[in-house]
Order: C-alpha cells, then sequence, then structure tokens
C-alpha cells in the first residue's frame, strides 16, 4: 500500500492500487504462456533434491520465499508466503508499515485455494501442451504469477477495512450478527465487477497481441486470451477477493 497515515487511505486509493495490479498479474500471465506445460516442474519423481521431498516448483517456491523473507518480504502485511511455516526471519532493518489493519487480519491467509486454483485450473487453460525441458524458468514464471494473484486476492482485507470506515453503521450490525450473507450484499457492487472484467480482458488484447510491423496475418492473436484472463477474475479473483473481506469483516469487531 502507498505510504500513508491510517486515517488518510481512501476507497480510490485502494482502487488505484488494484487497478495497478491488474497490469502485473495480466503480464505475469503472458510471461508463463511463452512456456508449455513443461510437467516435469510438477513431478515429484523427477528432481530427486538430496534432502527434499517434492517437486521442482516447490523446491523452487519454498527456497525463493526463504530468501524474500530474510530480505524482508513477509513483513509487508500485504505479502502472504505460500509456504509459511518455518520461514527464516528479516535479516534486514525492519520498515514501519502503515498500521491499517487489525492484527487478526495476519491470521487470514488463503493461498492454498489460490494454489489450487492456479495449478489445476487456471494453468492447463492457458499454456500449450508440451515440454521444452525449462523447468527453472516454468518454476520462476508460476511464481510469479502466484504472488501477483495472492497479493491482489488478499488486498481483500484493505478493502473491507476501508469500506468498513465510510459505511460503519451498514457493517455492525451484520458483523455482530456474523451474518456472511448480508456482508456479501454488502460488498457487491456488479457494476463494478462488470467494469473489472472487462477492463483486464481489454488488457489482456493490449499487451499480448501479437505485433508484425507490415503484417496484419496476426491481428485477432494474443499471448493470452483475454476470455480466460476476464474468467480468471470472475470465476476466482473476486469471489475469493470477497471472502477475504469477509473473514476481516468477521473478525473487525473482536
Amino acid at each position: 500500500m502507498a505510504k500513508a497515515e491510517h486515517n488518510n487511505v481512501t476507497l480510490g486509493m485502494v482502487r488505484d492500487s488494484l487497478i495497478r495490479q491488474e497490469d502485473t498479474i495480466v503480464y505475469s500471465l503472458i510471461e508463463r504462456a511463452r512456456f508449455p506445460l513443461n510437467p516435469p516442474t510438477y513431478d515429484p519423481s523427477y528432481a530427486s533434491i538430496p534432502g527434499f521431498s517434492g517437486s521442482l516448483l516447490e523446491f523452487f517456491v519454498k527456497q525463493t520465499e526463504a530468501v524474500q523473507a530474510k530480505a524482508g518480504r513477509y513483513d509487508n502485511p500485504e505479502e502472504h508466503p505460500f509456504f509459511p511455516d518455518n520461514l527464516p526471519p528479516s535479516l534486514v532493518p525492519h520498515y514501519k508499515y502503515p498500521e491499517v489493519l487489525l492484527p487478526a487480519a495476519m491470521s487470514i491467509n488463503i493461498n492454498k485455494l489460490i494454489w489450487d486454483m492456479y495449478f489445476n485450473k487456471l494453468l492447463p487453460s492457458f499454456v500449450s501442451p508440451g515440454d521444452d525441458g525449462n523447468y527453472a524458468l516454468t518454476a520462476a514464471r508460476d511464481l510469479e504469477c502466484l504472488q501477483a494473484i495472492s497479493r491482489r486476492i488478499h488486498y481483500g482485507k484493505l478493502v473491507a477495512e476501508v469500506k468498513f470506515r465510510d459505511e460503519r453503521k451498514d457493517y455492525e450490525p451484520a458483523i455482530r450478527a456474523q451474518d456472511r450473507f448480508t456482508l456479501t450484499n454488502l460488498l457487491t457492487f456488479t457494476n463494478v465487477e462488470e467494469a473489472v472484467k472487462k477492463r483486464v480482458a481489454k488488457k489482456a488484447m493490449t499487451f499480448g497481441q501479437e505485433v508484425k510491423l507490415g503484417d496484419d496475418g496476426d491481428k485477432g492473436k494474443y499471448k493470452v486470451d483475454p476470455a480466460i484472463v476476464s474468467g480468471l477474475y470472475a470465476d476466482w479473483v473476486i469471489p475469493l477477493t470477497k471472502e477475504v473481506e469477509i473473514d476481516y469483516l468477521l473478525r473487525r469487531l473482536d
């Protein structure tokens, strides 16, 4: 989040950040689509790394998160590791991030759901089958996608906090009643959601169009199908963000 004092964070600032994060997600998907599926990346029997049980992808993610933890990445409340257990502490001076969220927010991490969605639903839908041997690069691109999507979904905690402050009288009764249905209705703005889905599809068209000088033969061909990006938001990013928002709000008055 931008450096701002507790009471100066606005819904407009949050929305600007969410729009910028769309760019990161679209670009990360485009970069992953450069490589085919590369199944050995995910096969625990392929890597046979001494002292490690799991796939090359899991090894890469755990080792990368450990290095990033030492560098202070997970001191930032916006960042959520996929393998939080036994991460090393930061070795760099702690930066005092603005205290916007309640301490209970730290316990909300749905990266297991995001991991499952990415590998079982999303990845097969936008990469080609095949094996080109670039397994380490494949794992690196996967992690970039995972981190970008995770950051966007968990940003729902900040969205929920700002919405709560702006409309406290509407949210408090539902929170006291632990009423998920009413909270869902309060958080749902269909016109905004439709605009987001259209915007990310247009970004996928703009960022991912094949460009060849003097040749229009590839017009309409994209590195990642815009409909897949729109579907990612419709089926996963928006609903999971809402789940994060509700989980946070249910603890807001504790």
